[in-house]
């Protein structure tokens, strides 16, 4: 079969052509290369007209990429996410298929450039746990753990009726990455559905035992509870994040050091983490201190390590910038807020909805509640 060429005025014609019949080996090649065209030259215009066939077409190449096993290929989805938007603002059905293959083809920071969007507009919920949940695992792929908690962090309180599978998961990597992070799992926040704070620890027993193994600060203990686990966590694709957990423990108890001692040689901080000599134990140090995590000085002659106070003062240009940006953010994110609130306020059904079930709760219930979907 010859595919037709990329005509940006038969959109229509075009994607029957793409979606007609099953696609040999022998063909596969050409077809990547004629949707890929296709993709690249077709009108942003005109595929918004006939938008269910333009998604079929690009969910075709999704999963003809990854038949082929050659993911990076399907980089194409990009551009045509862009063409298919009315706006950045706009959560469409293929984003997640992009993310996807950026996760297959570890090709991480191909995704940044929709992660990095304010998305304020959602079709259909699934594309919401989804985009977030992927994009909470390219996060992770990079090392950008607080970026990559705030991702499942909306996964696990988006509102649900019914627990799915994707929340599950999420809050899975959600325990692993805070434990990474913040060295505890934080409760849920008040604006999480009933459902899952009623289902998901429940899913997720493992992890919140890991997190409680966490809490005692015994490594050994740790080790121990991941060794008779260690099927479940590989089974969940979770055993390197499992792994890096285990790492961070010495990190928190020599950050829990630095709040007892002023001063402490690199052997008392070995026995004290349960490391096995003062060069690993010097090792920890010199690397947080590299990272920020903690502010000390080696002394190479008699091997002691002072730990000091936070240096910065707040008083820099760049942290004016930081703050200032921060600040335009924020009234640019309240500003959308009342903007949704009043549409929100003047629809038929919520206000219907509210008039039914007023009588049922205090006016204290109907307090704005903060949420984020950054």
């Amino acid at each position: 079969m010859k595919w037709p060429p990329a005509e940006p005025h038969s959109v229509e014609w075009t994607g029957e052509a793409y979606l007609s019949g099953p696609i040999s080996s022998d063909q596969a090649g050409g077809f990547l290369l004629s949707v890929v065209d296709f993709i690249n030259s077709c009108s942003g215009d005109q595929i918004r007209l006939a938008p269910d066939k333009f998604i079929q077409v690009c969910k075709r190449l999704k999963d003809q990429v990854m038949q082929l096993q050659v993911p990076l290929q399907g980089v194409a989805l990009r551009t045509a996410i862009r063409k298919l938007q009315t706006s950045s603002e706009q959560l469409t059905t293929i984003h997640s298929d992009f993310l996807l293959l950026c996760i297959l083809a570890k090709s991480y920071k191909t995704g940044l450039s929709i992660l990095e969007d304010d998305i304020l507009e959602v079709d259909q919920p699934r594309d919401l746990f989804l985009y977030y949940y992927y994009g909470g695992i390219i996060y992770i792929g990079l090392k950008r753990f607080r970026t990559a908690l705030e991702c499942l962090h909306n996964v696990v309180t988006a509102p649900m009726t019914t627990l799915n599978a994707i929340a599950v998961e999420a809050y899975k990597k959600y325990i692993l990455v805070s434990l990474i992070l913040n060295g505890q799992v934080p409760s849920f926040p008040k604006y999480t559905s009933s459902t899952a704070q009623r289902n998901l620890k429940n899913h997720t027993q493992p992890y919140i035992d890991l997190s409680a193994c966490y809490a005692s600060g015994k490594y050994s203990d740790l080790e121990a509870f991941i060794q008779s686990n260690v099927e479940k966590f590989q089974s969940d694709n979770n055993l390197g994040l499992v792994k890096q957990v285990l790492s961070s423990l010495y990190k928190r108890n020599i950050q829990r050091l630095t709040q007892t001692y002023l001063t402490l040689s690199l052997q008392d901080i070995a026995n004290a983490v349960q490391l096995k000599t003062p060069k690993e134990a010097e090792m920890h140090v010199l690397r947080m201190i590299q990272d920020g995590e903690i502010f000390a000085t080696i002394n190479q002659k008699d091997g002691m390590v002072s730990f000091h106070e936070d240096p910065e003062q707040y008083k820099t240009c760049e942290m004016a910038e930081h703050i200032d940006s921060t600040i335009q953010r924020l009234m640019a994110l309240s500003k959308k807020l009342r903007s949704i609130d009043e549409q929100i306020s003047c629809d038929p059904a919520y206000v219907s909805k509210i008039g039914r079930e007023r009588p049922k709760f205090d006016f204290d219930d109907f307090d704005s509640v903060p949420h984020r979907f950054i």
